[in-house]
């Protein structure tokens, strides 16, 4: 039985229900030439999520991203050093002394997994060190994603693979060259060590990086130019910066630029665990955004209250043999 038969036939209730309504829905935006944007937030990357999200890329069912700077290079972590990783299914049990001992082993961990940092951030600062520092040479400024395409399209790392590409969301993004905004990049491991290497005089300045608001101005112009032939649809994982910087997209063109006209979003559906009477943005329900000019009332609108790292690949399978 396919992934799809499976939760059509199973999945018939409460969240479930929703999963599949989400999945429906968003097959129907495709076969009416839509387009789509997912955004990821949490640690998708180093849950793999690239092993079901790379090939939804491949599968032109995706056509921009939307995230955080942790998740743009923890999944080329995973590519460059997997074999070094550790899994820790007892970390609810770690003591602060445990968590010492994995500080001193060079192991970062993000819940039951330990990213390793020679293997991993070290060989990639190395590699991506080289492309700001020739940036640098040339006088060109590049968006972040920009520069992973380049440690991709290089070589620079491919004889350090230590998992099948094609299991690399990253790889099969910069494949189809299709754009990723990265809101919030100076909060990563990366950004952190690039402005380690601007205090140390190995770069000259911040300027080689473009900026959120150029970030924006680009997704704009995406925006406007993929808008006027296609709807565009925004399946957001989990919530934050990463969810909350693209969709004001669309009020930023018809509000502050004036351009009423231009199509809001064409659907939406967040994968979300936070709680709604929080006041936070991952908390709120569809229907606010209808109130700050990013959806219509007839949009469709999907919340799955659920573990994204669960829920997603499934999704994304339904997607996929549509």
């Amino acid at each position: 039985m396919s992934i799809r038969s499976f939760m059509r036939h199973h999945y018939r209730h409460f969240n479930a229900a929703v999963c599949v309504d989400a999945a429906e829905a968003w097959v129907d935006l495709l076969k009416k030439k839509g387009k789509m944007m997912i955004t990821l937030a949490g640690a998708m990357s180093t849950a793999e999520l690239g092993i079901s999200l790379a090939e939804l890329i491949r599968r032109d069912k995706v056509h921009s991203i939307s995230c955080t700077g942790a998740n743009l290079e923890e999944d080329i972590f995973n590519l460059v050093a997997h074999k070094h990783y550790e899994r820790i299914p007892h970390y609810r049990s770690l003591t602060a002394a445990d968590e010492m001992k994995l500080l001193k082993q060079g192991m970062n961990r993000v819940t039951d997994t330990c990213i390793p940092e020679h293997e991993a951030i070290r060989r990639i600062e190395k590699a991506v060190l080289k492309l700001w520092q020739k940036a640098e040479k040339e006088g060109k400024r590049y968006f972040p994603y920009e520069y992973m395409y380049q440690l991709i399209s290089s070589g620079l790392l491919k004889k350090y693979y230590e998992i099948d590409p094609k299991d690399s969301w990253i790889v099969a993004a910069q494949e189809k060259q299709i754009p990723i905004v990265t809101p919030g990049w100076e909060d990563s491991t990366l950004a952190n060590i690039f402005a380690s290497h601007v205090i140390s005089g190995d770069l000259k300045s911040h300027s080689i990086v473009k900026s959120g608001t150029e970030q924006m101005e680009a997704l704009v112009e995406w925006y406007k130019k993929t808008s006027a032939k296609h709807s565009i649809g925004f399946f957001q994982i989990g919530g934050g910066i990463a969810g909350d910087f693209p969709i004001c997209v669309v009020p930023l063109i018809r509000q502050d630029l004036l351009e009423k006209s231009t199509p809001l979003w064409g659907y939406f559906c967040q994968i979300s665990d936070s709680i709604t009477s929080f006041g936070s943005y991952s908390g709120a329900v569809p229907n606010e955004k209808i109130s700050w000019g990013k959806l219509d009332i007839n949009t469709p609108k999907f919340v799955i209250e659920s573990d994204a790292s669960i829920v997603a690949p499934l999704i994304f399978q339904y997607v996929i043999e549509s």
